[in-house]
């Protein structure tokens, strides 16, 4: 199975509502791991964030799974926006997963982009990307939401991402975060 991933960025430092606690991380962590091996998942496309995204492509590459990521602008900008502004060590990680990616020809950088939000192009191309994978390969395609289980409103990009996903007729899968 190809795995189209989208969750929640850990905490930042003054969140006024937990969604992520990085307290939480090793144990998203083990369960990420273990809906990987249960869905006999072969490759995982996603983001790179900060968070559920870096946990699932460090346990995917872990695996021995292909691992494409998809970023809406520069790697160096995401870092620095995505990335590095969140409690936890998650530099280090994304400039690992991201060299290996880019090495195998499985980094997407989103320059430009037909949506006004580069972050919802990202979910598009995720999901698209992940389709098409499946498709290359005779696999089928899911959709694994890594997050609280609770809207955000209007800018909740993982509910979006799920929604998305249920009307291209993924089957949906998910981690909670808390």
């Amino acid at each position: 199975m190809i795995i189209a991933l989208s969750g929640r960025r850990v905490d930042a430092f003054d969140t006024k509502q937990p969604r992520f606690p990085l307290q939480n991380a090793e144990r998203v962590k083990d369960e990420v791991r273990r809906m990987l091996q249960s869905q006999h998942a072969t490759a995982v496309v996603s983001s790179a964030a900060c968070g559920t995204d870096l946990i699932a492509l460090s346990e995917a590459g872990s695996l021995g799974l292909r691992r494409r990521v998809v970023l809406p602008f520069d790697r160096k900008r995401f870092r620095e926006t995505s990335v590095v502004d969140r409690p936890g060590d998650w530099g280090d990680i994304y400039d690992q997963v991201i060299d290996q990616v880019e090495a195998n020809g499985d980094l997407i950088v989103l320059h430009k982009t037909e949506h006004d939000d580069p972050y919802a192009a990202t979910n598009k191309v995720i999901l698209d990307e992940a389709i098409a994978l499946a498709s290359e390969t005779q696999q089928t395609a899911g959709a694994l939401l890594v997050w609280d289980g609770a809207s955000r409103g209007k800018e909740d990009f993982t509910e979006s991402f799920g929604t998305a996903a249920r009307k291209l007729g993924l089957k949906i899968f998910q981690v909670l975060t808390m």
